[in-house]
């Protein structure tokens, strides 16, 4: 029967012409799988510069593709490195102290802090795509590492196997980002929603902190767990007899000298160098204050020895067999990946903010190599860190230069300056994280991300909360699992809205959006915003059995003409399986014992050619399914008072 015969909506007047859809030309399911694993990981279409190329031209191309130094290089000019060797003094200033307190955290000597300042940086400057950003150690994978080493073993009763172990997860670090990237699998990590890296980072800035009141308070017998409470009750226990005076009195003076630099940075750009060097300017003057005063006679904790000279080989530390193997596997991977994150994240942000385009893939491949070989020569897991390379963009950087012009400084550092570094005290080091960290607590993110969505904060919260009072991992895990929550959520139970017609348009849209928007008489119009997958086609089918329900009980409840037509819009729904087929069918089959008809409006290419396949036209009938709602609606009440 034709829909266009009911009785409600009898038309008298011949209609307009009305499009129908139409149905794609079948494609091979080779092709479709090609065409699916090519927009999946090869969107940017990395090879379309190869092609029409001799066969030379391919091989520099190819040449420039994994060293991007050798095509930007060709144009590098003396102006521009008059901006990198400015950008690279400056953030080398700043790197020095830092990676000395950063090596603290990850519970290794203070020379490995700097050796990862060394070798990654200057792999990194030939094969990294981004022009900004800072390598060398972070806070937050130090503390992530150094967590997740002393779990396995004690870094103070067995140094050596603590230091293996330590480059054993930097390779595989290197190992699990270069894979990544060569597999071009780096979409996987932005299933890490942004809500969960806030709320990890603000957990993570606040834990550092808290281990930092070892040194600034020069407790000497310090809890080993990370969580706020055991750190509490370390800091209390030791308040009547653990506390050095004048160790708090340096860090005190200390952290208000940095914060009152960070200050000025943050009033006026101008300054920028000012928060950068006052790292560096705060271990100088201290470090000067302990050896004219002999403070560490009287308590003060101080860095002593740091090993001279550069990077040692590592190579035959690293394990490749053994118990420790599948550890540093999974140390590696999980340090590797916030590693990861973090480093993407930043060059992104830097990227858009010079209006250039950043290839995560070879990112990921940088960051991977510049692990590995640096798992080789005695460095611990680097990667991009947010302030030295704010510093970088700020002091003029033009190129990854700077990051060779701050590697050549920490070789200098490490030759001949270090013996320097012997009086400095830990209380120094222990106020520079502090203030580093406090710019990782984005207030400002977190009251957005409640005011946008609340089931983002609450992955936001649960991540921050598992940092702060469980440890690292947990919140980390929290972090993740919330994530994936949050997409299973949305798969497996896609929202519906019902639609009505704006007055005096064509245009129908969902009427708790448009207050205005009128119902069809005789027919409910249902939207289904997301694909209809076995996950969710169950769901679908009885939500919108539901809505059929409610409104026939309403129109019945005030006397109004029953339901005659259930259109259902589809432009949102990207794709169907059998599943969801099925379920449509079974939608039919119950709409049909009501006398209801089901019509469908506007299916995209990939839904209309499976309905076509699945035989669910013929089923419908051809002529049930429209281009666009407003067809459906016209050809079930052509007579539509224009309201």
């Amino acid at each position: 029967m034709d829909i266009r015969s009911s009785s409600s909506c009898r038309h008298e007047n011949p209609l307009p012409y009305i499009h129908k859809v139409g149905a794609p030309p079948k494609e091979n399911l080779f092709k479709e799988f090609k065409n699916r694993v090519k927009e999946t990981m090869f969107a940017d279409d990395p090879f379309r510069s190869f092609k029409d190329q001799t066969m030379s031209r391919k091989f520099v191309l190819g040449l420039q593709a994994v060293f991007p130094i050798l095509d930007w290089g060709r144009s590098y000019s003396l102006a521009k490195f008059r901006g990198d060797l400015i950008a690279g003094l400056t953030i080398a200033s700043l790197c020095i102290p830092q990676d000395i307190g950063y090596s603290k955290l990850a519970n290794l000597d203070p020379q490995y802090g700097l050796y990862s300042s060394f070798v990654p940086p200057l792999i990194y400057a030939f094969m990294g795509s981004s022009r900004d950003i800072a390598i060398g150690p972070v806070a937050v994978v130090s503390l992530l590492l150094g967590t997740m080493l002393r779990s396995e073993i004690d870094p103070t009763k067995n140094a050596s196997d603590y230091r293996r172990l330590a480059f054993t997860a930097t390779f595989f670090a290197g190992v699990t980002q270069a894979t990544l990237g060569i597999l071009r699998l780096g979409f996987l990590i932005d299933f890490l929603s942004h809500a969960a890296v806030v709320g990890f980072m603000g957990g993570a800035a606040i834990t550092i902190a808290l281990q930092q009141l070892k040194g600034f308070l020069g407790i000497k017998k310090f809890t080993r767990k990370t969580d706020i409470v055991s750190v509490m009750k370390s800091v209390w226990g030791s308040a009547h007899h653990g506390w050095n005076w004048e160790t708090i009195l340096i860090g005190a003076s200390f952290l208000a000298f940095l914060i009152l630099a960070k200050s000025i940075g943050k009033k006026n750009k101008k300054f920028f160098w000012v928060p950068a060097i006052a790292p560096l300017i705060s271990v100088i003057l201290s470090t000067f204050f302990v050896y004219i005063t002999h403070a560490e006679k009287k308590g003060v904790e101080i860095v002593r020895h740091i090993e001279k000279g550069i990077n040692p080989p590592s190579a035959n530390e690293i394990y490749f067999s053994g118990d420790y193997v599948l550890k540093g596997l999974k140390i590696g991977i999980v340090a590797g990946m916030i590693a990861l994150t973090e480093a993407v994240a930043i060059g992104r942000t830097f990227a858009s903010m010079k209006e250039y385009q950043l290839d995560g893939n070879k990112e990921m491949v940088a960051l991977g190599v510049m692990n590995i070989v640096g798992s080789m020569t005695s460095c611990y897991v680097a990667t991009g860190s947010f302030s030295r390379s704010a510093v970088n963009f700020m002091a003029g950087c033009n190129t990854a230069v700077s990051n060779i012009v701050m590697s050549l400084v920490v070789f200098l550092t490490l030759e001949f300056i270090t013996p320097l570094f012997e009086y400095t005290p830990n209380a120094i080091l222990a106020s520079i994280i502090i203030s580093a960290v406090i710019g990782l607590i984005d207030y400002d993110a977190a009251i957005l991300i409640w005011k946008i969505d609340k089931f983002d904060f609450i992955a936001c919260m649960g991540a921050f909360l598992g940092v702060v009072f469980v440890s690292v991992e947990i919140g980390l895990l929290i972090a993740v699992a919330i994530s994936f929550a949050k997409i299973l959520l949305q798969v497996t139970r896609p929202r519906t809205a019902i639609l009505g017609r704006v007055p005096r348009t064509n245009v129908y849209r969902n009427i708790q959006q448009y207050p205005e928007a009128t119902k069809v008489p005789g027919v409910l119009i249902v939207r289904v915003d997301s694909a209809i997958y076995f996950s969710n086609s169950n769901y679908t089918r009885e939500r919108i059995l539901r809505l059929l329900m409610d409104e026939e009980e309403h129109l019945k409840a005030a006397d109004l003409p029953r339901i005659e037509f259930l259109i259902v819009e589809m432009s949102p729904v990207t794709d169907i399986d059998t599943s969801g087929i099925h379920a449509l069918e079974e939608l039919l089959s119950s709409l049909q014992k009501r006398d209801i008809k089901l019509v469908l409006a506007n299916p995209g290419r990939v839904v209309i050619d499976k309905l076509h396949a699945s035989g669910f036209v013929t089923l419908i009938g051809e002529h049930k399914i429209f281009l666009t709602v407003a067809d459906a609606v016209l050809t079930c009440c052509p007579k539509l008072p224009d309201v």
